[in-house]
């Protein structure tokens, strides 16, 4: 992990002279991409604060930048211009494997198609970001068998993803991104494919999260499930206009 850094984005002054900044700040978050027609832009001019603790909804039309934004606060592009920080790190300022480990110490991802590796079973799928940690294999085993409890799969350990159900499979997909206890979890409509009761399964678990501690931001079209949350940013045309 690279050290934490002192940074300098104008957050608050704390009565000991050290700035405290949000968990999340953005300044000036620009993404685009060139075509014949010239340049055109994905998201512009994107300023936010996201406190620790917060559950955050971005919503918006198809093609408004939701999850574009999402991919550039979880580090997984790095194609854009402006200023990020995360945990007082400036993520601009850093060299890719930095990047890399910070996502692994702070982010959980959990996508709308479940992104889980067919060739392991749900266990296999639940232990790797534990892996990535470095944490011993008796306290992964722990850590693992508790996760399956909580999350009431523990007789779908031994099965691979093709074998369980869409909901199933968004269970053990969020199940594998809070499992190493991540600051932040980032969720990219991740009720999209499911039924209404399977979703709000999903929905509950993420509030339940939320309330033990952890920052969630979600994208959603779904006006119910952008409710759970405290706090809705619109997105429109890459333009965050309404707040």
């Amino acid at each position: 992990m690279p050290a934490l850094a002192s940074g300098t984005s104008g957050g608050t002054a704390a009565p000991n002279g050290v700035e405290v900044m949000a968990l999340i700040r953005t300044r000036g978050i620009e993404k685009s991409y060139r075509t014949g027609a010239g340049e055109t832009f994905v998201l512009r001019r994107i300023d936010l604060d996201i406190e620790a603790g917060e559950f955050v909804t971005v919503m918006g039309p198809s093609g408004a930048g939701k999850s574009t934004l999402l991919s550039i606060l979880g580090m997984l592009d790095a194609d854009w211009t402006g200023e990020y920080w995360l945990m007082n790190e400036p993520v601009h300022a850093l060299k890719p494997r930095a990047r890399i480990e910070l996502n692994k110490a702070y982010i959980g991802f959990v996508f709308q198609q479940y992104h889980l590796l067919d060739d392991l079973t749900v266990y296999e799928n639940l232990e790797i970001p534990l892996s990535y940690r470095n944490v011993p294999r008796k306290e992964r085993q722990a850590i693992v068998a508790d996760a399956l409890d909580r999350f009431q799969i523990v007789g779908k350990k031994d099965l691979y993803p093709s074998q369980l159900s869409g909901g199933q499979q968004q269970l053990v997909a969020v199940a594998r991104a809070v499992i190493a206890e991540p600051r932040v979890i980032l969720a990219d409509e991740p009720t999209g494919s499911l039924h209404s009761s399977q979703g709000r399964m999903i929905m509950d678990l993420l509030k339940q999260l939320n309330e033990e501690g952890t920052t969630i931001i979600q994208v959603t079209h779904n006006e119910e499930y952008a409710a759970y949350g405290n706090r809705i940013i619109q997105l429109r045309d890459g333009w965050i206009v309404d707040e």
